[in-house]
């Protein structure tokens, strides 16, 4: 069954669910606060700035939170964080925003995680990976000796995630999801969504999913010539709902970015907005 804002549900032996009261275009049903432990808590992703949901939070974990980490710094995932620091004197872990993109430019992380930290709460313990793409800042945390991911917007159960330069960046972004194919991860928890049980089959399909597109861009621009990105998306994400072409746009650039660094694609000038082309293929007459 589909999930509703304010949903609980265990999920895993000291883990449960909780879903934020932010349902929408983006967000699905809304974001997923993951709340970790059985005495005592570790807190993933306190959402948006909602005292609704701040407050059940509390509730449900009687207040005993000893650290509140965040995914990623975009504001449906890490707002909340100072609020439950405040009202809980928990400690707020992850990654300060970065300075591009629709950040949470108040996330004030008292610890910097990094790249194989590890965070315990009773007996469990969470591994931090950072998987940039999505977001530079971008963590997942591996619950030690389950398997089970907590993914933030890196993966998300229904939906492909967008990735939208400057920070977010397609070539970092299949890298971090090969990265998670040598990891003993076998069940996602995404920031949206439903969990899912096979997480590596889950990550071949995106990784093919991604390649699939990429080829498509190569293949659209080998029969149109040239295209900028307005022309170009409606092209290439031909199979999505016109309504969505605003924010294909991001992940089309994202493609065509990484296309560049592969030196299969140029532009007519520095701005992404020029004319894209494949590389030695002459720019029709105009």
């Amino acid at each position: 069954m589909p999930l509703s804002s304010g949903q609980l549900d265990d999920i895993a032996p000291g883990v449960r669910r909780l879903v934020a009261r932010n349902p929408g275009f983006m967000t699905g049903p809304g974001t997923n606060t993951y709340l970790v432990g059985h005495e005592r808590y570790l807190v993933i992703d306190p959402g948006p700035e909602d005292p609704v949901h701040v407050e059940r939070i509390v509730k449900e974990t009687g207040g005993r939170i000893d650290a509140v980490l965040a995914t990623h710094t975009h504001p449906d995932h890490s707002p909340a964080a100072k609020a439950l620091a405040e009202a809980t004197g928990a400690k707020v872990m992850g990654k300060s925003a970065p300075v591009h993109g629709r950040q949470d430019a108040e996330f004030a992380p008292s610890k910097q995680l990094q790249d194989g930290d590890r965070v315990t709460i009773d007996s469990l313990t969470l591994r931090v990976v950072h998987t940039p793409g999505h977001a530079s800042n971008h963590l997942c945390y591996l619950l030690e000796d389950t398997g089970l991911l907590f993914t933030g917007d890196h993966l998300m159960q229904g939906s492909t995630v967008v990735i939208g330069p400057p920070d977010g960046s397609m070539t970092e972004y299949l890298r971090s999801l090969q990265r998670l194919q040598t990891l003993p991860v076998t069940r996602l928890a995404p920031g949206h969504g439903l969990t899912i049980d096979d997480a590596q089959g889950e990550i071949v399909r995106i990784i093919a999913h991604r390649l699939q597109r990429e080829a498509k861009v190569a293949d659209r621009l080998g029969r149109i010539g040239s295209a900028d990105l307005d022309t170009l998306v409606v092209s290439v994400y031909d199979d999505v709902d016109p309504r969505l072409h605003p924010v294909a746009k991001g992940s089309l650039l994202a493609h065509l970015l990484k296309l560049e660094q592969d030196g299969r694609v140029v532009r007519d000038s520095p701005d992404i907005n020029a004319p894209w082309s494949l590389q030695n293929t002459p720019t029709p007459s105009r």
